[in-house]
């Protein structure tokens, strides 16, 4: 059972899909210790909540990012608790 934001997009993990392309104005990142794939608007970037993330991210990891996408340090339940918090902006 799950739930769903409006403004953020779950899509499972795979590896080389088609079906993996982004919407103009969003932003794919990996989340969480299964690496799970959120597709998320790019208005988020300027949030200070969010800019926290990609200050650990960039922390954690440099520019070098394991799944060749932006990879978020954090909990899903942690991310999941933000984005619903931007969401309400």
């Amino acid at each position: 059972m799950g739930f769903r934001l409006p403004g953020i997009r779950r899509v499972s993990f795979q590896i080389a899909s088609k079906a993996m392309e982004v919407p103009k104005g969003y932003l794919a990142v990996y989340v969480g210790a299964k690496m799970k794939r959120f597709v998320i608007p790019v208005s988020y970037l300027n949030q200070p909540s969010f800019q926290v993330l990609l200050n650990e991210a960039e922390e954690e990891f440099g520019y070098e990012h394991p799944m060749g996408g932006l990879t978020i340090p954090c909990r899903e339940d942690a991310f999941l608790d933000i984005a619903s918090r931007l969401n309400r902006l």
